[in-house]
């Protein structure tokens, strides 16, 4: 049986717009940079350059002004449209060459890839086409760091079904020492400590590398474990002679090949600064970096185009119907996307503005020290923002400083009282321990017992299980790892 009945719902939606903002605030400023050119590209009512404040139905005289007005900034890239080589003054023709040879002037890298390079020293060596092709399987096998990190009899199997070749393990193995005597030293290892042995192989063959070379065969795990005890009694030598092996040891390159990027993977790491904060005779002074985030403003003919669709009501066929509808999604969308870049900038500038405030004295001194105990909901009470919001707009930014640039998250820190009562960041006491295994005896550093006792000598009632998790916040190793001779 069908029932008719009323219900009273309270929903909270979010508008398109909002979305779109939300989206916006989560962007670092190179990828905000690549979210602005793509819609530029996608929407033909949005477009490069200030905004006019003028009303678009104002007297033709006034329009010619505007237009005449944009084109002059315009004129050298679109003169040529326009104007014959003849029509166009010298004065212009010389300016534009030589911005032509300027830009033939500037250099760029083209880098080289790891496989490339391997692949270049290979063509020099005298091999046998069966071993030229199983060389370049391998190759193409060895990961970022310069490690093979399958196994033979995997590759065999490959080389089988994918190249039609039988080929055994023990022969894959002597094309692999081939590889392996490539440079960079250590390429082709297929663990840490044939890597490091590679590397050892090719220096000259003075006592401390003989001793190390036999440290890493035949006390490798003692080795890692920092048990020098046991290697010292193993091979009947003394503290000095060992301590140079090891110096010898930790003077190689774990990643062989990890410092090996291209122009592109260095071009995405760097960091570009959402925010610059400079201190100028005890005053701050905050700005935003927009320089490739270009203005934006809406289509002059999409918009007159709208307005003369729009006021001819009368002579509309559904295909200029359909045409007004098209404009109007387009120019709304425009609209849309210039008011959150807005909004997101101010969002941006009074969240930053929020953490300046709580945390001035840092920005002034660049004292780690200094920094206030300071949460989401601090800044989020201070910028009259959600929590939300405040942290999205954490997420992935930076600010550049007097002293150097830091994420915006490095100012976060939860607060602990001292014995006394007072209120201090976490961030200080993790830089007193910092602070303390750094000048700490090699010989026998620090444990986290001990390291809590001292901060409790000095006021921070702290457990041994907190420290032992803002040590490995700080990536610091347990007292064994950190020991030395």
């Amino acid at each position: 049986m069908l029932k008719q009945q009323l219900q009273q719902k309270l929903q909270q939606k979010l508008s398109p717009q909002q979305i779109q903002l939300i989206r916006l605030l989560e962007l670092p400023a190179i990828e905000l940079e690549e979210r602005v050119k793509h819609e530029l590209e996608d929407n033909p009512a949005l477009e490069e350059g200030k905004e006019v404040t003028e009303d678009f139905e104002r007297a033709d005289g006034d329009v010619e002004e505007g237009v005449s007005g944009e084109a002059d900034a315009d004129v050298d890239l679109s003169l040529g449209d326009y104007m014959s080589e003849d029509d166009i003054p010298d004065y212009k023709l010389r300016e534009l060459s030589e911005r032509a040879e300027k830009k033939e002037d500037i250099p760029f890298s083209v880098s080289q890839s790891l496989n490339e390079y391997l692949l270049q020293q290979l063509g020099l060596r005298n091999l046998s086409e069966k071993r030229v092709r199983i060389a370049e399987y391998i190759i193409g096998n060895i990961d970022d760091d310069g490690y093979l990190r399958r196994d033979l009899s995997a590759i065999a199997d490959d080389l089988v079904f994918q190249a039609g070749q039988d080929v055994k393990e023990k022969e894959i193995e002597k094309v692999l020492a081939i590889i392996q005597d490539l440079d960079p030293a250590g390429v082709g290892a297929r663990n840490l400590q044939e890597c490091l042995l590679l590397q050892l192989d090719r220096k000259e063959k003075t006592a401390e590398v003989e001793l190390a070379i036999r440290v890493l065969t035949d006390y490798f795990e003692e080795f890692t474990r920092k048990h020098y005890e046991k290697i010292l009694r193993g091979l009947g030598i003394d503290e000095t002679a060992l301590k140079k092996a090891i110096h010898e040891i930790t003077a190689l390159d774990p990643k062989p090949c990890g410092s090996w990027g291209g122009s592109m993977e260095t071009a995405m790491s760097q960091v570009i600064p959402d925010f610059l904060v400079e201190a100028v005779n005890g005053e701050l002074i905050l700005s935003m970096n927009n320089r490739d985030i270009p203005d934006l403003r809406i289509n002059r003919e999409y918009a007159e185009m709208f307005q003369d669709y729009a006021g001819n009501k009368a002579n509309q066929t559904n295909k200029m119907r359909e045409a007004v509808q098209f404009v109007k999604q387009k120019l709304d969308s425009a609209q849309w996307f210039i008011d959150a870049i807005r909004q997101r900038q101010e969002t941006l500038q009074r969240t930053m503005e929020a953490i300046i405030l709580l945390q001035r004295d840092f920005f002034l001194t660049g004292d780690e020290t200094t920094l206030r105990p300071m949460i989401l909901k601090d800044v989020a009470e201070r910028a009259g923002y959600d929590i939300s919001t405040i942290s999205r707009v954490s997420n992935s930014k930076y600010v550049q400083t007097n002293f150097g640039i830091y994420p915006l998250k490095y100012f976060f820190s939860e607060s602990m009282q001292t014995d006394s009562g007072e209120e201090i960041s976490t961030r200080e006491v993790k830089k007193i321990m910092e602070e303390y295994i750094d000048n700490e005896d090699k010989r026998k550093p620090l444990t986290d017992e001990e390291l809590a006792a001292i901060l409790k000598e000095k006021g921070y009632i702290i457990a041994r299980r907190t420290v032992a998790k803002y040590r490995e916040q700080l990536d610091i190793p347990v007292a064994r790892l950190r020991k030395e001779i």
